[in-house]
């Protein structure tokens, strides 16, 4: 049996003018706006043309169809939520623990803050999912999540850090999407935060004590 061939996800080409990086713009933010408005399923690329209020060929010089563009826009989540762990996670005058609280807080904060696209991309991923370009983009938060578990976990085994690397951020996407899809306050964001904080503070506390 043949193997369906995956769309192209990377983009044609990247702008080298001022001009191009505007249109470029322009049509992500065309993007973002009809999936938020239509969702994965009514996205189309002749809709972003439209959006944005070019020709569809403008479109096809960076993008070469709708998969390449929704990479785009999860390509460009993931790197702000890897800047967001690298900026906490590495700031060295704080105690490891202390950093993952912050960083929890931040994290459920970021996925309430923008459900609606994050529900919409997620959607979406089975068109890129298995990608190596997807493979690529997660591996820079694995490589921070990972650096974080040897200095929070020096005696541990490789596989023991592994797994607790893979326990969080799992939890942290999976529980922060869910937790996100319902409307909530700032008070019950915080909460929910704490409590999920001092699980991991819990479970790595435990694990430094082996």
């Amino acid at each position: 049996m043949t193997e369906h061939a995956r769309p192209q996800i990377s983009s044609r080409k990247q702008p080298k003018q001022a001009r191009s990086t505007e249109l470029v713009a322009t049509i992500l933010t065309a993007a973002i706006q009809v999936l938020a408005k239509e969702g994965a399923q009514r996205f189309t690329t002749a809709r972003v043309a439209e959006r944005a209020g070019v020709s569809i060929g403008s479109v096809y010089q960076y993008f070469p169809n709708k998969a390449a563009i929704l990479f785009r826009l999860q390509s460009d989540e993931w790197q702000q939520t890897n800047a967001l762990l690298r900026g906490i996670l590495q700031q060295m005058d704080q105690p490891p623990l202390a950093r993952l609280r912050t960083l929890v807080h931040a994290f459920i904060h970021s996925e309430c803050e923008e459900a609606e696209m994050r529900v919409a991309l997620n959607d979406s991923a089975p068109l890129y999912r298995d990608a190596p370009e997807a493979h690529q983009a997660r591996a820079s938060g694995e490589r921070t999540i990972a650096l974080f578990m040897q200095e929070i976990l020096p005696a541990a085994t490789d596989a023991t850090r592994a797994l607790a690397g893979e326990l969080v951020t799992t939890t942290l996407s999976s529980v922060g999407k869910q937790f996100s899809e319902t409307p909530r306050t700032a008070v019950e964001i915080a909460a929910y935060a704490d409590a999920m904080a001092d699980m991991f503070c819990a479970y790595l506390q435990a694990l430094q004590r082996e």
